[in-house]
């Protein structure tokens, strides 16, 4: 099953996807140029990426969608398992919002200059003066009414287990006063872990769990460490039982 698996992807699954990530590039360069980059910005993205988990035949559950008002702008902050965290919640979330990513991303053919023109947030860390560019261009976003993405693992795990939290998204949700939603993400290691990048795909349900929006106790670091400290029991609440527990990445 797994040769036959992967001849499908070979001879239909790859092919397609990869004339699809160029129309969903071109769609959204083009239609962020000349219409509206709210609409372009997100759902040409959002169709890519249901369309890539869908072709490769991969079961997908949703679970606390409810738990979301509409209208309301979040900071989500999920666990990032693997290549396939990006699919999972761009196509199945079912929010309008902006990615943070690493700025190496931009060097991504197709899928850079998409990500640019939808203007995405790409972290630059080279220098004190680049961390506030990045900060200040999702402070705009998130005042505009857009919600933002993020990992604060700041990298893809090596085990399947959650590593340690960066403080800047909650750091932006306090200063805006905005709800924090934490996601867990359950079967991308399974997929296609990160030491196995740009390789077959590994057949496994994928798992998307949306947590209920932790409110604001307050302002200042007492807020952002209740935010932090309940995102990450949160996250690690809804991880199946092989890949509970910390593990520190090497990268972090």
């Amino acid at each position: 099953m797994k040769y036959l698996y992967r001849l499908y992807q070979l001879l239909l699954a790859f092919p397609l996807i990869l004339i699809a990530t160029i129309l969903t590039a071109l769609t959204v360069v083009i239609g962020c140029t000349i219409g509206s980059g709210h609409f372009w910005g997100y759902y040409p993205g959002k169709w890519w990426a249901w369309f890539v988990v869908r072709i490769l035949l991969l079961p997908v559950k949703v679970e606390g969608r409810e738990n979301l008002v509409r209208g309301q702008s979040y900071v989500f902050v999920s666990n990032h398992q693997g290549a396939f965290d990006i699919f999972l919640i761009y196509g199945f979330l079912g929010r309008n919002f902006k990615w943070m990513m690493k700025r190496q991303l931009r060097q991504v053919p197709f899928v850079g200059i998409a990500c640019q023109a939808a203007h995405h947030i790409f972290v630059d860390k080279r220098g004190p003066s680049k961390i506030r560019q990045t900060y200040e261009q999702a402070r705009k976003t998130l005042k505009n009414g857009m919600s933002l993405v993020v990992f604060p693992e700041g990298a893809r795990t090596f085990t399947g287990h959650m590593g340690s939290f960066r403080r800047g998204a909650f750091m932006l949700a306090d200063e805006l006063q905005l709800p924090v939603v934490p996601i867990t993400i359950n079967g991308s290691f399974n997929v296609m872990p990160r030491t196995r990048d740009l390789r077959w795909a590994i057949w496994h349900p994928l798992r998307l769990t949306i947590h209920r929006p932790i409110v604001p106790i307050g302002h200042g670091l007492d807020n952002i460490c209740h935010a932090e400290t309940l995102s990450y029991a949160a996250i690690m609440s809804a991880l199946v039982p092989e890949y509970q527990g910390f593990k520190e990445n090497p990268d972090q």
